[in-house]
């Protein structure tokens, strides 16, 4: 009896999972292989494994079996983790900035639609349809736009389909969005302002014009402040050139001090530059700058101050640094305490061989992440290897 019971929890597992989404496990070439073959569309789910929305479709969106009835009929279906092994290409190709993005491939490799972020069921499933209707792809909304659409509605939710892959065109669509627009809302301020990244966008101008209905909603010490980090943007894209991988100090201090004082601008290129150190995986600059960045780290916020943490646990290797990094994480626990931050407060403890308090803090984590429905899985790894 016990072997029957086995059996049917393990053929009632299978047949569980079998309802969602069945992504195949092969290369990028050969899922467009069989794409062409099939003469069916490539679905991606281009994810980053750090990714909080990525988890939660895994857990809540994939395995529905409505999702899996109408993706596993109408696609090739592929994850790929964009940050690892061919998705790192495949993020250049396609343009991928965001977490989670869901790409629509043709068999030839031609991006056909996408979108992105947390979707709910009837949603994910429109957007496949869409993904297969040519006059709602990507492509035909982007035509439509250029012929001379002026639908409200329409020119926000395409400036949300292109703001993260193509942010020139979101530009456009925005620009002809705010100018027909007589009074701002709420909603219409906060796209403004996630939109406009650049004095030298169009937007800006309709940032600075529309400042009077902005400051009806928005404080205006805040709206300085925006102010002041487009700026910055701005300065910082001009100051790095990414052919040669050189910054320009001078130009950067010159034009910095426009808006801000000398030691504010100093400690702003030395963030940047770390910042970018890391990007382009110069661990040693990194770990060199943000120890100096950080060196007063009383005014850095909680979440600030766990991801540089975070960062010196997964690629700097120095004890004493790590011991620097344990410090930060130890001051984000104190000034907010949540799953993130002792997490990785435990896993530094863990890396320097502190195996008490890294078990003590990996216990706190998880306990902090059950009472906030958080995953913990890895946490929980962690845990048993101590």
């Amino acid at each position: 009896m016990k072997k029957i019971a086995l059996f049917s929890s393990l053929f009632i597992g299978a047949f569980a999972f079998a309802q969602g989404i069945q992504f195949e496990n092969s290369n990028f070439a050969t899922i467009l292989a069989k794409a062409k073959k099939e003469n069916k569309l490539i679905f991606v789910d281009a994810y980053a494994s750090w990714c909080g929305p990525c988890k939660l479709m895994v857990k809540n969106i994939f395995p529905l079996k409505s999702v899996g009835d109408y993706y596993n009929s109408h696609f090739i279906n592929a994850k790929i983790d964009m940050e690892k092994g061919e998705g790192i290409d495949l993020a250049k190709k396609y343009n991928v900035k965001a977490y989670p993005t869901y790409l629509f491939i043709n068999g030839n490799g031609e991006e056909v639609h996408r979108t992105l972020g947390y979707v709910e069921e009837n949603d994910f499933i429109q957007f496949a349809k869409d993904a297969e209707d040519p006059n709602k792809t990507l492509a035909a909304l982007k035509q439509k736009f250029e012929k001379g659409e002026k639908d409200p509605e329409f020119l926000k939710n395409l400036a949300g389909l292109t703001i993260y892959n193509d942010a020139e065109f979101a530009g456009r669509v925005l620009e002809r969005y705010f100018k027909a627009k007589t009074e701002l809302n709420q909603e219409d301020i906060q796209m403004l302002l996630s939109a406009t990244q650049s004095t030298d966008s169009p937007l800006y101008k309709i940032f600075q014009e529309k400042k009077a209905d902005i400051t009806k909603i928005l404080p205006a010490d805040k709206y300085d402040k925006f102010d002041k980090n487009i700026k910055l943007n701005s300065v910082v894209k001009k100051s790095y050139n990414t052919d040669t991988k050189t910054w320009n100090d001078s130009y950067f201090m010159a034009e910095a001090q426009k808006f801000l004082s000398k030691e504010e601008a100093a400690k702003i290129l030395t963030k940047v530059k770390s910042n970018r150190a890391l990007k382009e995986k110069d661990f040693a600059t990194y770990e060199k700058l943000a120890l100096e960045t950080y060196r007063d780290y009383s005014a850095a916020s909680s979440e600030e101050l766990n991801s540089v943490a975070w960062n010196f646990f997964e690629n700097v290797n120095d004890k004493t640094s790590l011991e620097k990094a344990v410090a930060w994480a130890q001051e984000s626990v104190k000034k907010n305490q949540n799953y993130a931050n002792t997490d990785t407060l435990a896993n530094l403890y863990n890396k320097i061989g502190d195996k008490k308090n890294a078990k003590l803090w990996a216990e706190k984590s998880i306990e902090l992440a059950k009472s906030t429905g958080q995953d913990y899985a890895d946490t929980e790894k962690l845990l048993k290897s101590l």
